[in-house]
């Protein structure tokens, strides 16, 4: 699967805070060993990263 191009363009909101999201998603995933069997099924960790984020699988919050 590719990067959600729609919901990624519809969200409203801080991109930074995203941007910053997705690299600690796709960080996680890669340190349990997760972007190995994503591999095998063709896909890239920072688009699940992405897709999580947009889907709210995954829910951040930015502490000040």
């Amino acid at each position: 699967m590719g990067i959600p191009l729609k919901p990624l363009i519809a969200k409203d909101s801080n991109a930074y805070e995203m941007t910053c999201a997705v690299i600690k998603r796709a960080e996680l995933l890669t340190l349990s060993g997760e972007s190995e069997e994503l591999a095998e099924h063709g896909e890239k960790v920072v688009s699940r990263a992405i897709e999580d984020i947009l889907t709210k699988k995954i829910e951040y919050e930015i502490e000040d």
